[in-house]
């Protein structure tokens, strides 16, 4: 662990939810290609993946599910956002998703200061987006709130300052956020690389060492026990 996930490691645990993560039960999503379930259904069948995230959240008697830092999801490419002609499609993920109904509150998980916003409205990309800018003991990082639903871009402007725990909105239904069943995309970057309203959740797995260095475990300020084991 180098200093900057260990300055992440000792922040106080928040959640981005209205409840405590481990005070309710939470369960592991596996999205990745190695999940021979992802093959019983079409991911840009936006009806279809809604109904095996809520089956699968049923089946293990959780709250909500987690997952995906660093997991290869091969599903992104039923979306031209994440490829290109004959280039290598990004399929590495760099957030941490949790999947829970719509309309559900969403929290900041730190103070910090309203960066940028955006509706990112390509079919599966985040839709409506915040970023913001934290400083702590000199070290200036981003936060990413994907997938949410569109009052809370009237709600949140650029340059407003909120607390650690203050309400910033709510998740998304699929056609706010873009095909994807309801959940929040929560990613951590060192450097915005000058972007502003937007940056990638995925990456190209050839790549997977430049974007993991920057975009660092979010599991280390959320701390999900159902995350902590394999």
């Amino acid at each position: 662990m180098d200093t900057f996930q260990s300055l992440l490691a000792a922040l106080p645990v928040a959640s981005p939810l209205p409840f405590d993560l481990n005070a309710e039960r939470g369960m592991r999503l596996d999205l990745s290609e190695h999940n021979p379930a992802l093959g019983g259904f079409d991911p840009g069948d936006t009806a279809a993946f809604s109904a095996f995230v809520e089956g699968e959240i049923t089946r293990h008697g959780a709250r909500y599910a987690a997952g995906g830092y660093g997991e290869n999801r091969t599903l992104y490419e039923m979306s031209p956002v994440f490829r290109s002609g004959d280039a290598e499609p990004r399929t590495l993920h760099l957030g941490i998703d949790l999947w829970l109904a719509a309309g559900t509150p969403i929290h900041a998980v730190l103070s910090g200061v309203v960066h940028s916003t955006q509706d990112n409205a390509a079919f599966g990309d985040y839709g409506p987006t915040l970023i913001f800018e934290h400083e702590v003991d000199g070290e200036r990082f981003h936060t990413l709130y994907g997938h949410l639903a569109q009052p809370t871009l009237q709600r949140i402007r650029p340059g407003q300052r909120v607390a650690a725990g203050e309400l910033l909105g709510w998740l998304g239904a699929p056609h706010e956020n873009v095909g994807w069943p309801p959940h929040l995309h929560f990613q951590v970057m060192r450097d915005l690389g000058g972007r502003s309203g937007d940056y990638p959740g995925v990456a190209r797995p050839s790549e997977a060492a430049e974007w993991l260095a920057n975009c660092p475990d979010p599991n280390l300020l959320l701390r999900i026990r159902a995350l902590a084991t394999p």
